[in-house]
């Protein structure tokens, strides 16, 4: 183990410390790598009338007309406005559930959190639900396969496949070629 990875109980508290924190929250979220899903509960005798819900690129407010709102603030990535909807359902016990449908711009990059001011999730501990990750075209699955590597590379200070890929092709040339001195080359 690397001495700056955490030990099995620190990472469990930060789990923990993270999963309060979003319980915390006055509404839930959840996402895929191409959209984002959050829920208000609000009273059930409201009508779709009574609400806000103001999704911009990079911004939301939604909550309750003449109240603070539920959630505002910016978003850490921008969104489609136009393919972004919200809707009003009843939930059990009387309430109703505000669900905001948030449709990402980079259908590549997780979000740690809804809006900027919310406290993060640790965005390398996702792991995509597999089907979902076999929804996506060969291409597609291939390069979110390839950026999932790539981080988990990059957060254990290792090369990235690309830079794997580069070193590997200069050892070869080097075994091909030991009249030459590579002491001085960069990869870059």
């Amino acid at each position: 183990m690397a001495d700056n990875e955490p030990t099995p109980a620190e990472e469990a508290a930060a789990r923990a410390k993270e999963q309060a924190e979003q319980d915390a929250l006055p509404y839930k979220w959840t996402q895929t790598i191409g959209d984002v899903d959050v829920s208000l509960t609000v009273p059930g005798n409201l009508k779709g009338r009574d609400l806000v819900v103001d999704i911009k690129k990079t911004s939301i407010a939604a909550g309750i007309k003449g109240q603070e709102p539920i959630i505002k603030g910016d978003l850490p990535h921008a969104v489609h406005v136009d393919d972004s909807t919200w809707t009003l359902t009843t939930a059990p016990g009387g309430l109703k559930t505000v669900e905001i449908h948030l449709d990402k711009v980079n259908k590549m990059e997780w979000w740690p959190h809804v809006v900027t001011t919310a406290p993060k999730i640790d965005v390398t501990k996702i792991v995509p639900e597999n089907s979902k990750l076999s929804d996506l075209d060969g291409e597609t699955r291939g390069m979110v396969e390839k950026m999932m590597y790539d981080q988990r590379q990059k957060e254990m200070g290792l090369p990235s496949s690309d830079e794997q890929k580069k070193m590997d092709i200069l050892k070869k040339f080097q075994e091909q070629h030991p009249e030459m001195d590579f002491s001085k080359a960069k990869i870059n």
